[in-house]
């Protein structure tokens, strides 16, 4: 490239960078949580080294890095919620659109960079914390292992760290493609409601639902919602550690992970199709769209 060639203006970066500056919550929520998460460690340190002096069963020292794992992970997903719901709406309420639309910068870019906010780069932010963290929780608990007479390589023996962190980076992905056509759909509505769009976005399916019960006495609808928020532990996860005994979901360890099953999951691939489909309508709604 020479000096006089002009360098790419990367409108999808920027597009996200833009999301980022516009909307702080998406990484200061995950900071939080994962400090809540330490704070909370740090009243469990002193019966550490008491813990591992007696008798214990292994999940005892694991749980607190279970416990902030799944605190990243829910946040993520209620943060993502928030998000998509206020990433078309916003720009439309504040009229903000109209600038914009006026930069060289396509629909379709734009809102596949507010879609990757709650799919890409929060659960990716979550994944740096998540692993910050842990790595600390560790090193507190060996100084106050070593302090109790308690030797690193049974602390290492007992925590398997990597594993835990490679099973965190494994739910994030599995969470965030397992509820890509919630995010969708959130983005749809954020897209065409006037107002409201809380409302706009869960009553309807609740009025389905509730109808369906009504008239039918059945409950397909419900079932479905509640599929498409937790279905994916059963296809991820596995039921049984490989020795027999059921899994405590506070101790998932890779033997555990099932992706195979998941990847041949008909839901996992069903929703994806109605994520892109979902998606591709905010498209064409942001086009076409007035500002509120």
């Amino acid at each position: 490239m020479t000096a006089n060639t002009p360098r790419a203006t990367r409108p999808f970066y920027w597009s996200v960078r833009r999301e980022v500056w516009e909307n702080r919550s998406v990484y200061i929520a995950l900071l939080c949580a994962g400090g809540l998460g330490l704070l909370a460690f740090g009243f469990s340190l002193r019966l550490l080294a008491e813990t591992m002096r007696g008798e214990h069963e292994p999940i005892d020292l694991v749980m607190p890095y279970a416990h902030i794992s799944m605190l990243l992970v829910f946040t993520v997903f209620v943060v993502g919620i928030f998000y998509s719901l206020e990433a078309l709406h916003s720009e439309r309420r504040e009229r903000s659109i109209l600038f914009w639309k006026s930069l060289p910068v396509s629909d379709t870019t734009t809102v596949l960079a507010k879609a990757s906010i709650p799919l890409v780069l929060m659960p990716a932010v979550a994944l740096v914390i998540g692993v910050a963290a842990e790595w600390l929780m560790f090193v507190l608990s060996l100084v106050v292992a070593l302090g109790g007479g308690v030797g690193v390589a049974a602390l290492w023996r007992e925590i398997p760290l990597v594993q835990l962190q490679m099973v965190l980076l494994y739910e994030l992905v599995v969470v965030a493609l397992w509820h890509a056509p919630i995010y969708g759909w959130l983005l749809l509505v954020s897209g065409w409601a006037r107002r409201a769009t809380f409302l706009w976005a869960f009553l309807p399916p609740l009025a389905v639902g509730i109808f369906e019960f009504i008239t039918f006495r059945t409950h397909h609808v419900f079932r479905l919602l509640g599929d498409r928020l937790f279905g994916f532990a059963p296809q991820a996860f596995s039921p049984w550690t490989p020795s027999g005994p059921p899994v405590d979901p506070h101790m998932i360890l890779l033997p555990e992970l099932t992706p195979g099953r998941f990847l041949a999951s008909p839901g996992l691939w069903v929703g994806l199709v109605i994520a892109a489909v979902l998606i591709a309508l905010a498209i064409r709604m942001r086009r076409y769209r007035d500002p509120v």
